[in-house]
């Protein structure tokens, strides 16, 4: 084991000596493993031990505004990111005449992209508050596995981008990612305004198959960089192949379970599950129709149906992080 260890180290030396980038490493987060690490472990610590131990005794928070901001400031975030790939002059042309070359022999235009990526990572940062809005609104069920070790792997996977292979094969990712991420906390943010926009949010199941499209593509592009041989370290390309298998599985048995395993739950799952706010109302579900202040006869009197078991909107994220709560239900 000791040995292992050892190699393990001297490895991760050489690399840091055959990669150095002076410019990235002089940038915040950027010099060593050790705030990225910092950030990471602070961020597990909370979400699954500090901050559900803090909440259990207390009332959730109630978070609307700060989430309808939070949402908006994504959606204009990730815009950003997307026109700032595209702006950078001749970026389309030059990535693919040099999509093997790591880094770009432009250094103004290494740098151009630099910039952006780390951006993109910053904004792996920032997304950590999606699991701190779970905690503070007490909705642990959510804090599912799929859902912490995409928000750990993303941030860590775009901080190693950016220190090891400051090119322009994670461009092309990043670009991706940050499209599909305009149109997820869209629906975020629609969700968290209320009620009078559940009607347009009829479309979250598809989001969980844009997210697979986009792994799909993701994955066809690392092998494309495998099989072409470009000159990068085959370590870090493997690890970037491997999560994205992980991420097509774990989603795509979310998918599953969420809208075929159990044919019961699709009223439910038609309904919002994002970060958003819904207000309960007394009603009654008739075939799918929700009827408002509807009653039961019970053959003595009629009562008022109680809405959190008819009507109740589950708040979360619709990143698939909801499952557990699927599972209960």
């Amino acid at each position: 084991m000791a040995a292992l260890l050892n190699l393990v180290v001297d490895n991760y030396h050489e690399l840091l000596e055959t990669t150095k980038h002076p410019i990235v490493d002089s940038w915040l987060f950027m010099q060593s493993p050790m705030p990225v690490f910092t950030i990471l472990v602070l961020y597990l610590w909370f979400v699954l031990s500090l901050g559900p131990n803090y909440m259990k005794n207390r009332k959730p928070f109630e978070l609307k505004n700060a989430m309808i901001f939070y949402n908006l400031y994504q959606v204009l975030f990730s815009v950003w990111l997307c026109s700032h790939a595209l702006n950078v002059e001749d970026v389309i042309p030059h990535f693919f005449n040099h999509t093997c070359k790591n880094p770009s022999p432009d250094k103004d235009f290494q740098e151009l992209l630099s910039r952006g990526a780390w951006w993109y990572f910053f904004s792996k940062i920032t997304e950590l508050l999606d699991t701190v809005f779970f905690v503070l609104r007490k909705k642990d069920s959510q804090i599912s596995f799929l859902h912490v070790y995409h928000h750990s792997i993303t941030m860590v996977g775009s901080w190693a981008y950016l220190k090891y292979l400051p090119g322009e094969q994670g461009v092309f990712i990043g670009f991706l990612n940050s499209l599909v991420h305009v149109v997820m906390y869209f629906y975020y943010f629609l969700s968290a305004l209320g009620p009078r926009y559940q009607k347009y949010l009829w479309w979250k199941k598809y989001m969980t198959w844009m997210q697979l499209t986009q792994f799909g593509i993701m994955l066809l592009y690392l092998a494309f960089i495998v099989v072409m041989d470009c000159k990068l370290p085959r370590a870090l390309t493997y690890f970037f192949v491997a999560n994205v298998m992980i991420f097509i599985y774990l989603f795509s048995d979310y998918y599953r379970k969420a809208y075929y395993a159990n044919p019961k739950r699709l009223l439910k799952n038609s309904q919002t599950t994002g970060n958003g706010v819904c207000q309960h109302k007394n009603g009654l579900v008739v075939n799918g129709t929700f009827i408002e202040n509807a009653h039961i006869d019970d053959g003595v009197k009629k009562r008022p149906v109680n809405s959190k078991s008819a009507n109740q909107c589950d708040s979360g994220f619709a990143l698939p992080s909801d499952i557990n709560d699927k599972k209960k239900g």
